[in-house]
């Protein structure tokens, strides 16, 4: 069987989902929200596997993993399990694979297939993925299927933040907010998985990955390490090179390929890395050093030595990346955000020494 202990973190949304499958009280539409790559997708597509299974009981959230229904799921090929997803060539989710095209309007796409009686057993799952891309015309479509969904259906939509979606898609579904990995969860994966051999530097990997797993596998087929150590080392210093980590930071980003979406990832894994800096930087000022892990100390401590604006500058500098984070979330252009918020870091440390 397949139970919740096979997919790491996460138990507690897990129990929720069984409980309310125990008690015939499960709701239809779910928002899950959280950082990227950190494993939304991979509880769904568990829901879906344990709902649709043939061999478990109804009032159970288990799957046997054998049977034909898992195994189809599995593939994304059960025809009650509908997935949807942005095309990378395009900004939005299109609304054709919500209501179909032109010639097809409410006769194909996810509102049709969902409204359909189960091809198997008697539930349907649909998986909206991306739902952050999902724009004022693609929401309006699905209003009516996410307000009155058919009996048996169950909608997840996935996005990495509750603001992101429309008021009219938050309102109408049951949000579940979910926590970044620790790290200790992200080496776990790393190794189970056979994508590191080595502990040490699995749990590296899983220190520079923010909580996301998916982040720690973009790292593995990078030279990262030197990015990461630059980084901190520009950081601690007093008046730092712009113009070389601006360079640097670009180039590491400009190297995923001209694709937004693995560009944004990069850019994400520098600011996070820099916010952690900052973060264990204002708990050392606090005289909290049991905040400050082992893989930014050395660094953290070379900033004490000349860091004149106390544990509020160092707050104010975090406060800065987090802002940062949300522009790149918003989409906003790549090449002009990291030499602004990099000359934002250094003139707030600039002006909070001089103050």
């Amino acid at each position: 069987m397949m139970t919740w202990p096979d997919i790491v973190g996460h138990q507690q949304i897990f129990q929720r989902f069984e409980q309310g499958l125990k008690r015939g009280r499960l709701a239809s539409t779910f928002l899950f929200v959280g950082p990227s790559g950190i494993g939304k997708r991979t509880v769904a597509l568990g829901l879906a596997k344990a709902l649709l299974c043939e061999q478990t009981p109804p009032d159970q959230l288990e799957a046997c993993g054998e049977c034909p229904g898992c195994r189809q799921v599995e593939a994304a090929t059960h025809p009650d399990l509908i997935l949807i997803q942005k095309p990378a060539d395009r900004s939005f989710i299109p609304i054709n694979l919500l209501i179909g095209d032109r010639d097809h309007r409410m006769r194909e796409g996810l509102c049709h297939d969902i409204s359909l009686k189960p091809f198997r057993g008697h539930r349907k799952v649909a998986i909206i993925d991306d739902a952050d891309y999902l724009n004022q015309e693609g929401a309006n479509c699905l209003l009516k299927t996410l307000e009155e969904p058919p009996a048996g259906a169950l909608l997840i939509l996935i996005g990495t933040s509750e603001h992101r979606q429309l008021p009219t898609i938050r309102s109408r579904c049951q949000i579940v907010r979910f926590a970044p990995l620790t790290e200790q969860q992200i080496a776990e994966l790393l190794v189970k998985g056979n994508l590191v051999d080595d502990p040490q530097k699995a749990s590296l990997l899983a220190a520079r990955a923010a909580g996301s797993i998916e982040a720690a596998t973009d790292l593995l087929a990078d030279d990262f390490e030197p990015v990461w150590q630059s980084l901190y080392r520009h950081l601690a210093e007093p008046d730092f090179d712009e113009v070389s980590l601006i360079k640097e930071l670009t180039n590491f980003v400009d190297a995923a390929g001209k694709d937004a979406t693995p560009r944004r990832r990069r850019l994400r894994l520098v600011i996070g890395a820099a916010s952690s800096f900052y973060y264990h930087l204002m708990h050392e000022l606090l005289d909290d050093p049991s905040k400050t892990n082992s893989t930014t100390k050395s660094h953290v401590q070379q900033a004490l030595g000349t860091w004149q604006g106390g544990a509020p500058a160092a707050a104010d500098c975090l406060q800065r990346c987090l802002q940062c984070l949300g522009f790149v979330d918003a989409n906003a252009n790549l090449s002009t955000l990291i030499p602004g918020w990099i000359d934002d870091l250094a003139q707030s440390t600039l002006r909070n020494r001089q103050g």
